[in-house]
């Protein structure tokens, strides 16, 4: 697991009461999510597999989305080409394997652009109220899914539907923004959650896809009909992340998952090309040759991302560096306290290791790493113990510098010697042994 992961398994694991209140005070954003595996979580158990498979489940969801959203714009050839690709792409793929919202979020948001694309034509109501209530849900999920609705307006708007259906989706549009309205101004209060982005995190992968699928709608694809195949892919394709990046120009907000729903016009637009090139062709064997290598290509990523260095952080690894570094009666000592929430998945590996700075654990303060000691009470702890096992940033990472964090650093620095480091991925577990000699110089601790 990592970071992420390991907060859904922590809150998951709470009452539905608990996940409420700790809601109040962080990651209310994602409160239903958490309330969803709890139930999961109730009738299948509470392990990995069960925290992982419903992203799996969602991702074959919109795989399937997928592949009719693209029938319906390109016929079967290029459904099943489209179908095929989405599964295929890095992005698709690393979400699919995580036990956060995102999968779910692409499911629904799928789902509810084949709804849109039906809606049009048909224009009975019941259809525009399951495009409302799927994309409003899939907002409740994930805030900036919101930025798919965007998109969806855009199509209907260049694709010159009639006025009804452009007035239709307007009143289902205002009705998912009404719904979301609550949700948003009462999360705006936890923005210091996103402080970590200092700018775009995973640009690349957004701009290669976006300049690939622009490429790609300069052929002419799809069939006639009210929703043109362009039309609807580009947008959801670059408009959601575009709009972060504006965003970001005042509070950077762009990190490439937030927006994982845009893989869908990717996949849309390399299926209706892969059946447009094999039209074009006398050969049929040429076109599925292009089509082999296409899907060759999105292959290899795929076994990179099946390895834990490709996310910014192991929790497992930690835990079972703490474990392997620490022996019963030592210290345990988070720097900063933040970090707790690391080893707070697997009890068992910091069982026999006091935690010198808690006060209140983090089930009982409805927090994600409890609640910590005043600063001289901390100190005065940790000169209780000959060793401590401190769990710290990567180097170079920033160090808050609260009270309590300075009272850690300064402690150690002055009464404790560096015995041996463990480096993992996303973090440091270090052992300090008490120095008994006053004399000896002090190396800083970071």
């Amino acid at each position: 697991m990592w970071g992420d992961e390991s907060v859904t398994y922590q809150l998951a694991h709470r009452d539905l009461s608990q996940i409420w209140h700790t809601a109040q005070h962080i990651d209310l954003v994602h409160a239903l999510y958490y309330a969803v595996m709890h139930e999961i979580f109730g009738l299948f158990g509470g392990g990995l597999l069960t925290l992982r498979l419903p992203s799996v489940l969602a991702m074959s969801v919109a795989a399937s989305g997928v592949g009719l959203l693209t029938l319906r714009l390109a016929g079967p050839r290029a459904g099943l080409l489209a179908g095929l690709v989405f599964p295929l792409l890095p992005q698709v793929q690393k979400y699919a394997q995580e036990g956060r919202s995102y999968a779910m979020v692409c499911a629904l948001v799928t789902w509810a652009t084949y709804a849109l694309v039906v809606s049009v034509p048909q224009r009975a109501r019941w259809r525009w109220a399951v495009y409302g209530s799927t994309m409003l849900l899939a907002c409740l999920l994930h805030e900036f899914a919101v930025l798919a609705l965007v998109a969806h307006g855009v199509t209907l708007v260049v694709s010159r539907v009639p006025r009804p259906a452009l007035r239709a989706w307007s009143v289902t549009a205002a009705g998912v923004v009404t719904g979301l309205l609550p949700l948003a101004i009462c999360s705006a209060q936890q923005s210091g959650q996103v402080s970590w982005i200092g700018g775009p995190v995973r640009l690349r992968y957004f701009l290669v896809v976006a300049v690939v699928g622009v490429v790609c709608a300069r052929a002419p694809l799809g069939v006639k009909g009210p929703v043109r195949l362009s039309a609807l892919a580009v947008p959801i394709l670059v408009l959601p992340g575009l709009l972060l990046l504006i965003t970001s120009l005042v509070k950077p907000l762009f990190v490439d998952r937030y927006v994982v729903y845009g893989n869908i016009g990717i996949a849309v637009l390399l299926g209706a090309w892969m059946d447009y090139f094999h039209r074009r062709q006398r050969s049929s064997r040429n076109a599925w040759i292009a089509a082999v290598a296409v899907l060759a290509a999105l292959v290899p990523p795929s076994i990179s991302l099946r390895t834990p260095q490709s996310r910014s952080n192991d929790v497992t690894a930690v835990g079972a560096a703490v474990r392997e570094e620490g022996r019963p009666g030592d210290g345990l000592l988070y720097l900063s306290g933040q970090y707790r929430a690391f080893t707070a998945a697997r009890p068992e590996d910091t069982r026999f290791l006091t935690d010198l700075a808690l006060a209140q654990d983090a089930v009982s303060s409805n927090t994600l790493a409890g609640v910590e000691l005043p600063a001289q009470d901390i100190a005065a702890r940790m000169l209780e113990f000959d060793r401590i096992v401190a769990v710290r940033g990567p180097a170079g990472a920033h160090s808050p510098t609260s009270p309590q964090e300075q009272a850690k650093t300064s402690t150690l620095r002055r009464y404790f010697r560096e015995h041996a480091t463990t480096h993992v991925n996303g973090a440091r577990v270090t052992v300090y042994v008490r120095d008994h000699d006053p004399s000896r110089p002090q190396r800083a601790v970071r």
